[in-house]
């Protein structure tokens, strides 16, 4: 009996393993079908073994989702019957929850969960989907996992329904202003991610190094982030517009100081939006300033307190704040960004020569920014009436501006159109091929005095 029972077990065992031998046959067939299919952007004939795959054998490659992704948006996107539409958007977000669940460690949480959004978004005439409903999803995807929700399009229309609940009195002006804020500085995380690897690649280059195949579709990768952030980034402030003006902010800020006056978060941003609204000529802003510095004091305070400082006509002593809150800063990217703030300072008092400064240490700290190449360029087109001994000599200065201005689309895919402009502008008030004929100048080097204190080469004609 006991070897009856044995030979049983052994049958049964070989039975099943046999079957999924054949089902694995039958999985491994059906998948190089369909992904031959997909390759040739085939996805009507795809579809059908694909299907058969993932009912089968769902764990058995990533293949079944990544393309049956491609499959799925294919069928949705030439779907002509509305519910058939419906159909195959609700079986993509099926895909991408089995797809969590067969391969997790392959499916990040955050950008799965605001991709799913992002679908429900794009169709929600024909899914019904309230503004109420979208933003939940994507306020649900942005705490699972926030580390992975960084699509600029999603980030963008997350704040965006924000908006539009806010301007339906379906949201406070507090939640408003805190979730701009969630999403800045979501950005600017990922503005320094993409940067710092970028920044490796320029720098390997200026180094004389060509880059491999690889690190050349990696630098193109790391550059179209960059672009579609700074994109969103003015798309954001400009849904936000007036909303977040002083008169909004002001009267907020006051109701809630008592209960946040040692809240560094709070304040840091009360402060923060306070200052890139304008809003610092309120007494407000200098109180928010003080209790900021008092709480919390770092390279931020620092920098505030000189903006107060400048405002009350005491610029040597806000410059020295400017230091100290240079000095104070230990994160490279962020130490970047404040030296261009206050690069942006000075220039805009006209301290051309130490605005110089703090935009080249600006450069060096994020070499993928281009803007303070432009700054220094405007800066130099600013002093050419006053910079040279000849009319010649001046406008020579416009040379050296056009230089500088090129190197910013050199380095930073986000500033081509401002950088050509720029170009164009400055070489068109430089001496002409006439002037420097008639000048006997051509291929000289002209030595620039005043702050400048730099050389350019008259173009050879």
């Amino acid at each position: 009996m006991k070897t009856k029972i044995t030979l049983l077990f052994t049958l049964l065992f070989i039975g099943l393993n046999m079957g999924y031998a054949q089902q694995d046959e039958e999985c491994m067939t059906k998948l190089s079908i369909f992904h031959e299919y997909v390759k040739a952007k085939n996805y009507d004939a795809a579809y059908e073994p694909w299907m058969v795959v993932r009912n089968k054998c769902p764990k058995f490659n990533n293949a079944i989702y990544i393309d049956g992704e491609k499959i799925l948006n294919h069928k949705i996107k030439k779907a002509t019957v509305n519910a058939d539409k419906v159909n195959y958007i609700n079986d993509l977000l099926k895909l991408w929850e089995q797809r969590g669940v067969h391969f997790a460690s392959k499916t990040k949480k955050g950008e799965y969960a605001a991709k799913a959004c992002q679908l429900m978004y794009d169709n929600r005439k024909i899914l019904n989907k309230t503004d109420e409903e979208l933003y939940e999803c994507y306020d649900a995807a942005y705490k699972l996992d926030k580390a992975t929700f960084n699509n600029p399009k999603s980030l963008y229309t997350y704040f965006s329904l924000m908006v539009d609940l806010y301007d339906a009195k379906k949201k406070p002006a507090k939640d408003l202003f805190n979730k701009y804020d969630d999403i800045v500085e979501k950005v600017e995380e990922e503005v320094n991610n993409y940067s710092e690897k970028l920044n490796e690649l320029i720098e390997k280059e200026d180094a004389g190094t060509i880059l491999t195949k690889k690190e050349g579709k990696y630098k193109k990768y790391y550059e179209s982030y960059l672009k579609n952030y700074d994109l969103i980034s003015g798309s954001i402030d400009q849904k936000l517009g007036d909303r977040a003006n002083c008169k909004n902010l002001i009267p907020l800020y006051n109701k809630d100081f008592e209960e946040n006056k040692s809240n560094a978060v709070w304040l840091k941003r009360a402060v923060s939006r306070m200052y890139y609204k304008e809003c610092t000529d309120d007494p407000l802003y200098e109180k928010l300033v003080k209790s900021y510095d008092q709480t919390a004091p770092s390279a931020d305070t620092k920098y505030f307190v000189g903006t107060i400082l400048f405002k009350n006509h005491k610029e040597n002593e806000a410059i020295k704040y400017f230091q100290q809150s240079f000095d104070l800063e230990t994160e490279k990217f962020k130490k970047a960004k404040l030296a261009n703030r206050i690069g942006l300072i000075l220039k805009k008092k006209g301290r051309y020569g130490k605005a110089r400064n703090y935009f080249r240490q600006a450069l060096k700290l994020n070499p993928s920014n281009g803007r303070p190449y432009l700054s220094i360029a405007g800066m130099y087109a600013a002093s050419a009436n006053s910079c040279g001994n000849s009319n010649f000599d001046k406008r020579a200065v416009y040379w050296l501006a056009a230089e500088e201005a090129r190197k910013a689309a050199r380095v930073d895919p986000t500033q081509k159109k401002n950088s050509a402009k720029s170009v164009a502008n400055y070489l068109a008030k430089a001496p002409q091929k006439a002037e420097i004929f008639s000048s006997g100048r051509s291929g000289q080097v002209i030595k620039i005095a005043c702050w400048i204190g730099a050389s350019v080469t008259v173009p050879k004609i």
